[in-house]
């Protein structure tokens, strides 16, 4: 029966993949990638000749319903994202949401996420946690951290490499300088990095070693 099926890829290390999800690459009609030249890499490291169609945040507003046609004629189309689970802080919400008003079947496959290997290695509290993906990066933003102060569980953010040092700072100012925090870098990737201390000590680190990469900050919550 025709579908969508949300896979996950990998965050950085292409054999973080399961065969389920390289089975359903292969043999779906039609492949909707976030940045195709992107999916091209893990695709071609597969050998997988599927079509592509590009579905980023700046089209799928308007490529959903044709997409949904395309899914109620017959076809099995799957959603990727450039790394990690579709929806999750990158487009796939909006899709999810017009198939399931269209009684489109959905499928969401497990697989990697960068938020949950961050979490686990951060060595705060996981057992109860809040994500909040990437803060507003203007308008927005002092509220929706100053809303996160009185937050008694772990925090989780994405941040940009050129933002790091001014969130850092800003979370300081909020939560206080001596919270407990950990950066994570390039997960899965060569050179993995992961730094743990006070907000103000890994302010202090990165401003004296600008980071490069895909970033989780974690944070603990309120004592």
């Amino acid at each position: 029966m025709s579908k969508l099926i949300v896979v996950p890829t990998p965050i950085g290390n292409l054999k973080d993949i399961t065969q389920r999800a390289l089975e359903i690459l292969a043999s779906s009609d039609l492949i909707l990638a976030e940045d195709t030249r992107q999916a091209k890499k893990l695709l071609n490291h597969y050998n997988i000749s599927t079509p592509l169609q590009s579905h980023h945040m700046f089209n799928e507003h308007k490529s959903i319903e044709s997409i949904c046609l395309k899914i109620l004629s017959g076809q099995t189309i799957a959603l990727i994202s450039d790394a990690g689970t579709p929806g999750i802080s990158d487009p796939g919400f909006l899709l999810v949401r017009k198939c399931i008003e269209k009684e489109i079947d959905v499928e969401t496959l497990p697989g990697p996420t960068a938020l949950i290997p961050a979490l686990v290695n951060s060595g705060l509290p996981c057992d109860r946690f809040c994500f909040e993906g990437f803060l507003p990066p203007k308008k927005g933003r002092n509220k929706r951290i100053t809303a996160l102060t009185e937050e008694t569980r772990t925090m989780v953010f994405y941040e940009s490499p050129y933002r790091l040092v001014k969130t850092l700072n800003e979370l300081a100012v909020h939560f206080g300088s001596d919270r407990k925090a950990c950066v994570s870098r390039e997960l899965s990737k060569i050179y993995e990095e992961n730094i743990r201390g006070s907000l103000s000590f890994l302010s202090e680190y990165y401003t004296n070693k600008p980071p490069k990469g895909e970033i989780v900050i974690i944070v603990s919550g309120k004592p």
